[in-house]
């Protein structure tokens, strides 16, 4: 992009040459200084950290673009946060925080002085001090930095029925060779320019990551440039070293890139231009390490990978000292900071004013902005349930209207969204395309079905993009749900991660406020896969969830649809949460009437003493289960030990909320030692039937008294392409391995008990015998149903 000289007065040029020399001070001084903020007196090594830890590459990148975005937002009175990508971006977004004022306000005693400035220094990369990416800590972040791949993601979510906002983005071109990142491109097909804000990509080509060259930076011009237009971008491009043309030439390409946004947007809401346009972008060529060390013990360090993170030591050459210093004066800080050490304010005053800030944009608070959702009583959407075992449709398809009228009552205020890799008619949540249809900004075929400019549900075939898409709409003060089939829901282990970590930090951040809970729904479960086979049968993002914080996690496994209904209403009125919910779309039996579900999922895990009969009496044996089709097997086992041993007596307990399991001192909703003995006894053997790897529920369990009687049965890593019941024999977690436990640990049933256990042992052959000639379930089991016979 050529500069126009006319777009920067000699003045203002001037002003924001130094004000970016200021932040790349503080950004230096973050890295190394532990006294002599302001090089009052000659750099000593007392003066220096011991440990120097930060990464200096991406800093005077990112606090050029953050100088003139500066610029851009008084110019046009532009609502904008700023989502830094590039990894360890944290010297950038603290330093301008503290330059425009946001910082100081948030913590006092950062103040805006030369003893604000040694603590600002001090705290990072510090013991008990602040990380070097652009963590939760650091006001105006929605964007934790510290795994790579999701910035973009993020960016678009966050403008998502945010009209008047603009996302910065700033990409890293180490970052754009993840695979998030790269389908992040895509997003442009997504976002409505009637009803959606804006992003502005900024790819900070800077050529290297730790090691290694960028793929981006060792292609010809000519293949990246075609690169973006065949994403469907219009780059700009701004690319050298000399600080005054740099100036120039980026002032010029934001200012067209916000004439574009602005373009665009007024086509689209005024004209009605339905056609997709092709956003801005820009891409920032410069130096690695601009503006540091050129060469350090006879190596190039800046515009190589060596710049990449601390190009000095002096701790381990003292020679570096000198260097060090000669660095830190080269920004002349004399010329920009008082002898109190404030910013003078000449160029304090370039920065925006307010809530314009970035730092102080209430989007990157999102807690501030969220509104309660508008709910129906759940109540209205349940089916009847006469007695135990009336047949069910599917749970998730009773879930559906409820979900759609959520989704309609609060379409005007515009704050809901569904999203879910092409998978929310297969999850069973249909019944929301009776109300909205699917976002889609690319081309409508007239065969296509439920795809518009605008919509509630937002599905791409990649789980990283809706995952990420979900967590910016939730930081920036929206809801949502994430809908996914149960084995895939791993593609995003590390974005939850992520995620789990800024909620966890945040939680302990009074200025930050709560956000709206993030909500999986996970369907098409691991007992269900009857014609995708091994491939699609993997329950154990549970178990990657339970490692979390329990102040920040909570699964639950609804065993019907009326229970599912009441999960799913508290899951969405909740605040800071990571909340799984596990349910089947399948046609399956239904257990509870709604009073009984909202009694049993408000106690999180209870007695079924319908199901039971040691009513006042100890039982002989606790038949345990949580999830539904362990639920299902469970009960099938209850009717073939009363059929068959009626003198026994069986407790039953059905878990929804598995982490009622553990003690109190380890998780919120976990059971006392005393509520846990009252349900599961201190001596009797419990035959436990679980949804996912059995291991968990041990490790949830081990401290509790009875814990040598609980005895696991669930997923071991055994399917196949088969059918429903087959598959609970395979993992042994079905109705006659149930059985045989229980006759296993009671010793009473004598001889009965010994035939019993021979009689399913054959069963078992006949039913296997009977999948390999049929390849379906034996009639008899195929059409079982809940006899009440323990009632």
């Amino acid at each position: 992009m050529q500069a126009n000289p006319q777009t920067l007065s000699p003045e203002l040029l001037s002003r924001m040459d130094a004000y970016w020399r200021a932040a790349n001070y503080l950004s230096v001084g973050q890295i190394y200084l532990y006294d002599n903020p302001l090089l009052k007196r000659p750099l000593e090594l007392t003066d220096i950290k011991r440990m120097l830890l930060g990464h200096w590459g991406t800093s005077p990148g990112q606090n050029f673009i953050y100088t003139h975005l500066n610029r851009i937002i008084k110019k046009y009175d532009v609502n904008m946060i700023f989502v830094s990508g590039p990894g360890h971006g944290g010297p950038t977004v603290v330093s301008h925080t503290y330059l425009e004022g946001t910082y100081s306000e948030i913590y006092p005693d950062i103040s805006q002085d030369e003893a604000g400035l040694q603590k600002l220094f001090l705290q990072f990369s510090f013991p008990g001090g602040i990380p070097s990416h652009a963590s939760p800590e650091c006001p105006g972040s929605i964007h934790e930095g510290g795994e790579l791949g999701y910035s973009l993601s993020h960016s678009f979510g966050a403008v998502f029925d945010n009209p008047d906002l603009v996302v910065a983005c700033v990409v890293g071109d180490g970052e754009a060779e993840t695979g998030p990142l790269a389908t992040a491109w895509h997003s442009n097909k997504f976002l409505d320019p009637a009803t959606d804000g804006a992003v502005l990509p900024i790819l900070h080509l800077n050529g290297y990551k730790i090691a290694n060259p960028t793929i981006f930076a060792r292609i010809e011009p000519e293949e990246l440039e075609q690169f973006f237009r065949g994403c469907g971008w219009t780059p700009y491009f701004v690319a050298g070293r000399e600080p005054e043309l740099m100036h120039e030439a980026m002032a010029t390409t934001l200012d067209i890139a916000m004439e574009d946004i602005r373009r665009i947007q007024d086509d689209a809401r005024k004209n009605g231009n339905p056609v997709r346009p092709r956003w801005p972008m820009i891409v920032l060529i410069s130096p690695k390490g601009w503006t540091g060390p050129e060469v350090v013990d006879g190596l190039q360090i800046e515009g190589t990978f060596r710049a990449h993170q601390v190009p000095l030591n002096p701790n381990a050459k003292p020679e570096h000292l000198k260097l060090l210093e000669d660095w830190l004066q080269s920004y002349r800080p004399q010329e920009l900071f008082d002898e109190q050490g404030r910013l003078i304010p000449e160029l304090a005053e370039l920065a925006p004013m307010g809530e314009r800030r970035m730092g102080a944009n209430p989007h990157a608070n999102g807690g501030m902005l969220l509104r309660d959702l508008r709910m129906p009583d759940f109540r209205d959407y349940a089916i009847d349930v006469p007695v135990p075992g009336t047949p069910g449709i599917g749970d998730t398809r009773v879930l559906g209207p409820f979900v759609r009228d959520v989704a309609k009552l609060n379409n005007a205020q515009r704050n809901f969204r569904v999203f879910g890799p092409d998978e929310t008619l297969s999850n069973g949540l249909g019944a929301l395309f009776e109300f909205t249809e699917r976002q889609w900004n690319a081309t409508i075929e007239p065969n296509d079905e439920f795809l518009a400019p605008t919509g509630r549900v937002v599905e791409m075939l990649s789980e990283h993009q809706c995952e990420g898409w979900l967590e910016g709409y939730l930081l920036t003060g929206r809801h949502g749900l994430f809908n996914c089939y149960e084995a895939f829901i791993h593609i995003v282990d590390s974005m939850f991660n992520q995620h789990a970590k800024w909620l966890k930090v945040t939680r302990h951040l009074p200025w930050r406020r709560r956000i709206a809970s993030l909500n999986y729904l996970l369907a098409s479960h691991v007992w269900r896969q009857d014609h995708n086979g091994f491939t699609h049968q993997d329950p154990g993002f549970i178990d990657h969830v339970v490692n979390k914080k329990s102040e920040v996690v909570r699964t639950y496994f609804p065993p019907d649809a009326n229970c599912l209904l009441s999960v799913m209403d508290h899951c969405l009125r909740s605040r800071h949460y990571v909340n799984v919910v596990v349910a089947g779309k399948h046609p399956a039996p239904q257990w509870l009437t709604m009073d009984a579900a909202i009694k049993h999922c408000t106690q999180g895990i209870s007695i079924w003493q319908w199901a039971s009969n040691d009513q006042a009496v100890a039982p002989d044996v606790v038949m345990a289960c949580c999830g539904d089709v362990p639920t299902l097997e469970t009960l099938a086992a209850v009717t073939l030990l009363r059929e068959h041993l009626p003198e026994l007596r069986i407790r039953v307990v059905n878990i929804v909320d598995l982490m009622r399991l553990q003690p109190p001192s380890e998780h919120p909703h976990g059971l006392s030692d005393t509520e846990f003995d009252e349900l599961f006894t201190r001596d009797k053997p419990v035959i436990f039937a679980y949804h996912a790897y059995p291991w968990l529920i041990h490790r949830l369990t081990y401290r509790r008294t009875n814990h040598d009687n609980i005895h696991v049965r669930g997923y071991k890593e055994e399917g196949t392409i088969t059918t429903p019941f087959d598959m609970t024999v395979l993992n042994d977690l079905d109705r006659f391995h149930l059985v045989m436990d229980a006759i296993d640990r009671m010793p009473q049933t004598g001889d009965k008990g010994i035939y019993l256990k021979q009689q399913l042992k054959d069963k078992l052959i006949e039913h296997k015998q009977y999948i390999n000639k049929h390849g379906q379930d034996m009639p008899e089991i195929r059409n079982w149903k809940w006899k009440g016979a323990a009632g």
